[in-house]
């Protein structure tokens, strides 16, 4: 049940900050009768949603929810800590305890208080599917995805800087889907100028899903645009849980410099390029020894003739 509730939170990745993406299952005698996610803007919370759907179902029933139950007050609509026993539920399972110190705790002890049993789990899809939340409520900013499209040979276009299209149809699919899944795409001042990039979400039903754009410059503005001018800016970014960079070389280049990257993604096409484009300059490292130890392999995946492989940045400061 917590795996479904967390696949019910992943899906609603990008839409949510600065919100959590929660998921959440209301289950009785042994069958779901509801479930919820948070909704676009983060209001109704996943837990509200589910009520809503069980309505009087939900007595002496099973919550499981990928995040603590809501406790800090809002005038936007009633605590789901106060919700939940209000519509007589039994049990709450919660994937995660909350980080944010309005709720921390707190919303675990006022169900308890009010005669809901409780047990608190350290789930890891769940803490997998709110990774963007955790990342900006421990560090002060979003977990950032690179991604890159690169031939065998690991270039990212031809000596002319020819790159459409390296990768397949089904590749590109799956980075308009992760761009549905991230709050802002940030390409470089570069990018920018040679491809004129829309950056926008191009899979039917979701192109309402289509991100901010930020543009990596040391330039003037750019009406449509939000403006970094350097990698640490990120952590001005208080209201983006998920941020997805797809600029070019100099942009990956300083994002990895400055250990900004938490997750990489490369579909890698089945061709060779040779004199191209490398996909990175100097990041810093002197040493091979110093660059084992820094990144593990999560997943991968077929997409069509291209191949998608997913790399996790393991645990250290920053």
């Amino acid at each position: 049940m917590m795996a479904e509730a967390a696949r019910l939170g992943e899906a609603v990745r990008g839409r949510t900050a600065p919100n959590p993406n929660v998921g959440c299952v209301i289950v009785k005698d042994g069958a779901v009768i509801a479930t919820g996610a948070t909704e676009p803007g983060g209001r109704p919370h996943a837990e509200a949603v589910a009520l809503a759907l069980a309505g009087e179902a939900a007595r002496g029933a099973t919550l499981f929810t990928t995040l603590e139950p809501c406790a800090h007050p809002s005038a936007r609509g009633p605590t789901c800590a106060d919700l939940i026993p209000a519509a007589g539920l039994a049990r709450v399972v919660i994937g995660i305890e909350d980080p944010d110190p309005r709720t921390a705790g707190q919303g675990t002890a006022l169900l308890r208080a009010a005669g809901v049993a409780v047990e608190l789990l350290d789930s890891a899809d769940a803490r997998a599917s709110l990774s963007g939340y955790l990342m900006r409520l421990a560090r002060g900013r979003p977990r950032i995805t690179l991604k890159l499209a690169l031939s065998i040979d690991g270039k990212i276009a031809l000596p002319s800087g020819e790159s459409k299209w390296i990768t397949g149809e089904d590749a590109r699919a799956h980075v308009h889907l992760e761009r549905a899944h991230s709050d802002m795409i940030l390409v470089g001042r570069g990018t920018y100028l040679a491809d004129s990039p829309k950056l926008d979400v191009r899979l039917p039903g979701l192109e309402e899903w289509s991100p901010r754009r930020a543009l990596l410059t040391r330039g003037d503005a750019v009406e449509g645009w939000e403006i970094l001018s350097s990698p640490q800016d990120v952590y001005c970014l208080h209201d983006v849980n998920d941020l997805l960079i797809e600029g070019g070389s100099a942009t990956a280049t300083a994002f990895l410099a400055a250990d900004l990257v938490d997750r990489i993604l490369i579909y890698r096409a089945p061709i060779l390029v040779g004199a191209g484009k490398s996909s990175f300059g100097y990041i810093g490292l002197d040493a091979i020894a110093d660059a084992h130890g820094r990144w593990r392999a999560r997943d991968g995946a077929y997409l069509g003739i291209d191949r998608l492989e997913v790399y996790d940045r393991l645990p250290q400061g920053e």
